[in-house]
């Protein structure tokens, strides 16, 4: 089930970026080629771009890219760093259930006055659901790292650290100077 839910966040996260991508293309052509404009081409990208934003913060934990300052945990010893992990996805929790329950009343407001977006004929709660959406997946990623780091499979937020690529680059003699 996981790995369906994974290839289907691959899915939309890749069709979002095409689409945007076709959009501003389609506005630079019109705009500079044919003197005129998409008049609701600003707003859909920006939208697009939200979703894709919260999409891949979400993507981003699955993936163990997310930005993480360790300086401090790698001096840690592993005992502690694991607490300290879980501690820091639990804050992550808590940040992302206030902005998900935020982002309820906020939507459930805009449902409930039905007014529509600006230059696109659809109802506003629609198109800014992707908080919802955004929240909720970044919830499920944060509990699955915690799993993680709870068995021992994972001890931080990403793979790859700085300085393990320096030291692979010192060790190839790749080292380049400052």
């Amino acid at each position: 089930m996981i790995k369906k839910i994974n290839r289907l966040e691959d899915i939309i996260i890749g069709k979002l970026l095409v689409v945007v991508t076709l959009i501003v293309f389609a506005e630079v052509i019109a705009r500079f080629v044919f003197n005129t404009g998409i008049h609701w081409a600003q707003e859909a990208t920006l939208l697009l771009s939200a979703w894709m934003v919260l999409l891949g913060c979400a993507w981003a934990v699955r993936e163990k890219s997310h930005i993480c300052v360790d300086a401090l945990l790698d001096r840690l010893p592993q005992g502690v760093r694991r607490y300290v992990v879980l501690f820091s996805v639990v804050v992550a929790l808590i940040y992302s259930g206030m902005f998900g329950y935020s982002s309820w009343i906020y939507v459930s407001k805009l449902k409930m006055i039905g007014i529509p977006l600006e230059d696109i004929d659809i109802p506003k709660w629609v198109a800014v659901s992707g908080l919802l959406a955004g929240f909720a997946m970044l919830a499920i990623r944060l509990l699955e790292l915690a799993w993680e780091v709870w068995k021992g499979d994972a001890d931080s937020f990403h793979k790859h650290r700085e300085v393990d690529f320096d030291e692979n680059e010192l060790n190839n003699g790749k080292g380049g100077d400052a």
